[in-house]
């Protein structure tokens, strides 16, 4: 999507053009909770930040003077807890997208705190929050000499008896290592010995998980997964959800305007009957939503249902070095890259260019 733009003021004095996103995405190509939260809050409170295309080197800027809504993306998202007073100081609105794994015996995550740690991270958030604002992903599955099938399941199992009254939502994908060359060369050469997931082999998952999750009642969902296993009630997931925006900030009526949505009131009939559209989105007793805009970012890959955002991030630059990790080329960049950040922790990009 090509956003709005506006001529900014840069601390330097100069002028350039800034994309002015409603909607930020930080981010799919680095844990920016987890490593880059005060530079991130920092650039929200000067106004700006910049971002280097990987593709062409081009270095853009980005404007938060119209933003609405983020979508925080992290194996990590502590940090955070400290920055939500200034969100909602801004009534900005976000949720959290957070990766809670379990690859502690394996060493595939070595960068992340302990699950222990890391469960009562969510907690954390979900009390200051809200349910529903903190989406627990087991991202991605990843089956090796090591981990079976079963293997996963009872990790998940782990963690879900843990998070019942804490999360709505259970989100995973495949590991599809074959699909990216990088990730296939940094497994192997770290003695990770990898399984291709077959069909056959999501379906028996999908099943199982199906079974276990009568116990919980989760919304189940895939990331990005062209298979479809909607006979197991686990649907395609929209990580940048609007429906989830409207749900939470049907009250910010600009976000709602650019969203392309309508809010009503609920109104009974002389019988007492109320009459709602059934493509309605509920919002509480008293009202509901109705979408007359497809939101859906055309730029993702069909499999991809989220909406369009703008993500600031960058890659090369998580220092996680969690083994299967598709955003970095190589864990010597990545540290590289921090190191860089850390001699300008506020700079204008995340490496502190």
């Amino acid at each position: 999507m090509a956003w709005r733009k506006e001529t900014i003021q840069l601390e330097n004095g100069a002028s350039v053009d800034a994309q002015v996103p409603e909607i930020i995405s930080a981010s799919r190509s680095t844990d920016i909770p987890a490593f880059y939260a005060d530079w991130f809050f920092h650039r929200m409170k000067i106004g700006y930040s910049a971002w280097i295309n990987p593709f062409n080197g081009v270095k853009s800027y980005v404007s938060y003077k119209n933003t609405r809504f983020i979508v925080f993306w992290s194996k990590n998202p502590k940090p955070l807890l400290k920055h939500l007073e200034y969100l909602k100081e801004r009534n900005i609105n976000c949720y959290i997208q957070f990766t809670l794994n379990d690859y502690v015996a394996e060493g595939l995550e070595k960068g992340v705190p302990s699950l222990e740690e890391r469960i009562e991270t969510f907690k954390s958030l979900v009390d200051r929050l809200g349910k529903g604002r903190v989406i627990w992903r087991f991202d991605p599955l990843i089956l090796t000499d090591k981990i079976s099938i079963d293997d996963l399941l009872r990790k998940i199992v782990n963690i879900a008896n843990q998070l019942v009254g804490y999360t709505e939502k259970l989100v995973f994908s495949f590991a599809d290592i074959a699909s990216y060359k990088k990730v296939k060369s940094n497994l192997e050469k770290n003695n990770v010995n990898y399984i291709e997931w077959t069909e056959p082999m999501m379906n028996e998952f999908a099943q199982k998980l199906s079974d276990l999750n009568k116990k919980w009642n989760f919304q189940l969902a895939t990331c990005g997964e062209k298979l479809d296993i909607d006979k197991y009630g686990i649907k395609h997931n929209r990580c940048i959800d609007d429906d989830l925006m409207i749900r939470f900030a049907y009250q910010d009526k600009k976000l709602m305007d650019f969203l392309g949505v309508e809010v009503h009131e609920i109104i009974n009939d002389l019988f007492g009957t109320a009459s709602v559209p059934s493509d309605a989105i509920m919002l509480n007793a008293h009202q509901y939503a109705i979408k007359n805009k497809n939101n859906k970012d055309k730029g993702q890959r069909p499999a991809c249902g989220c909406m369009v955002s703008k993500d600031i991030g960058e890659y090369n630059t998580c220092p996680h070095l969690c083994e299967y990790c598709y955003a970095n080329s190589s864990k010597e960049t990545a540290v590289k890259n921090w190191k860089q950040h850390k001699q300008n922790e506020f700079g204008e990009t995340i490496k502190g260019e």
